[in-house]
This record gives C-alpha cells, structure tokens and sequence, in this order.
C-alpha cells in the first residue's frame, strides 16, 4: 500500500483521500458477515431521535462505537498491515489506534449523520495528525447517502451545537455549497484528517449501507486527557511501544487478520450450511 505523491499532497492540501479497491471482495464480506452478526445479537443500536432525546421511530442511524470489545474480527482490522502502512505514510510514526465504530443505514428510512469535524470532540492541536479510515462496506453513492467531505476545511474550526438528531452528537454548519460527494464501490476507502468537515446523507434506497470508521493518532498529539481514560484500548500500532496488541488486549493480535476473515466466512458458511 504505497501512496504516491500525488496522493499524499492531496491529504495534505485538502485533508481527504479516498482509495478505491482498498479491502478484497472476500474482506469485505467478512465484514459484511460480521455486521450481521453484531445486529443479530442486538449490538447495533438507533442513535437517531426527534428532539436529542427521543429516540425516531420513523429513522434509524445504527451505531457501534467501539467495536473492538464485542468482534474479535473488528479487533483485529487496524492490524491489517495495509493498514498501518496507508496510516505511516497519511500521519509519520509512532501511530496508534484512536477508536472504532461502524454506522448502518437501513434502507428507506435510514438517517444521515449532520455535519461535524471529528477536531470538534478531540481537539488536538494539528487536525492533520489524526485520520479516520472509513470503509464503504457496502457501495456508497448518492442515493444511499455516501459521505460528503468539504476539501481544505481543516483549517478553519467551525462552531458546534448539539445535534437535535442524534442522542449525543454536535454538528455544525460549514459551507455546504463546497461540499464534495465520495462515490465507492464496496471495499474503497476514504481516508479523512481530523479537522475536515464530513456529513452522511439519508438512505433512499432498498438496501441497508454501512460505514465502519477508524480513528487513528500519531502518538505525539494523543495527549493524556484525550486518551488515557481508555488507554488499554487504545493499543501502538507502530513504534518502539507497539506490542501487536499484547500490552492492550493481552493477546497478540498482529498478524491475524487473514485468519480472522477466514474464520468469521467459514462460521457463517457453517450457520447456512
């Protein structure tokens, strides 16, 4: 996974890149699988209300955040090395995983997520240290409500509100008319700095879409306050204090993405058998 010039002026100047192809068909159905899972055991829940308060019973905004605590498998995606590899090269090193979480849209009733730098509930102190990583489980385009990113945003501090549409998220109101849609096939990525400006829209399809996103810092901007409430889950990716997952989750966890996609298609293969 080597970036080219190009690519890597292209995060820098605009704060965005998307890399289409980024997962296999066979990740990406594994990851489908262990959605279904997560939903069948009653994991993912409605995030999307009328009023901040009461949850919609006409639109649903799935979340899971984290992750890591519930699948074994999402435990081990930011492992993957191509994974490591795109984070060095977008942010330098020593890095370290920040969060996990994916979002489902139902289809035809599924909510968007509101406007909002993820800067604004971290708050280091250059936008362009932190990255998400988000895959398009699903194809992602503009009926089902891909993201939409506005280019160079990380260099202004938009002012936040609460979100009357969500049970705990803050929004904001950036310039919508420079916003830029990031149409992908299932397995692209997008890859986005801290500081850019990103929204959802509503799924006005048949079909569900998912978004999995993970957060990744280069260690030195994880300062204490930001990370070290849930520092055991927040495991070194690189650097002379990466441990493969050892220190964090003790068992390692390095170099077992490959196997967990396999085992999570075999255990649904068995369920359908």
């Amino acid at each position: 996974m080597q970036f080219t010039t190009e690519q890597l002026a292209q995060f820098r100047e605009q704060g965005f890149l998307a890399v289409p192809n980024f997962w296999t068909p066979r990740e990406i159905e594994a990851m489908q699988a262990e959605l279904k899972r997560l939903k069948d055991d009653g994991l993912i829940k409605n995030i999307a209300t009328d009023d901040g308060q009461t949850l919609s019973q006409s639109f649903a905004n799935l979340q899971l955040c984290p992750m890591f605590p519930h699948s074994v498998f999402f435990r081990a995606m930011p492992f993957a090395p191509k994974v490591i590899e795109a984070v060095s090269q977008l942010l330098g090193n020593p890095i370290l995983l920040h969060l996990d979480q994916v979002f489902i849209k139902p289809g035809r009733h599924g909510a968007g997520t509101n406007w909002h730098q993820d800067n604004a509930y971290f708050k280091i102190s250059d936008p362009l240290m932190g990255t998400a990583l988000w895959t398009a489980v699903h194809d992602a385009n503009l009926q089902n409500g891909t993201m939409r990113v506005i280019p160079g945003s990380f260099c202004q501090s938009y002012e936040h509100s609460r979100d009357p549409h969500s049970n705990h998220h803050i929004r904001c109101y950036p310039p919508e008319e420079n916003a830029v849609p990031i149409e992908l096939a299932a397995g692209g990525a997008l890859f986005f700095a801290y500081g850019v400006a990103h929204a959802t829209g509503a799924n006005n399809t048949e079909r569900e879409r998912a978004g999995i996103a993970l957060h990744f810092l280069r260690a030195d901007y994880a300062q204490n306050e930001l990370i070290e409430a849930n520092r055991d889950t927040r495991p070194y990716l690189t650097g002379e204090r990466a441990t493969g997952g050892q220190a964090e989750y003790g068992v390692r966890v390095a170099g077992t993405w490959e196997q967990e996609v396999e085992k999570t298609l075999n255990a649904r293969e068995a369920v359908t058998a």
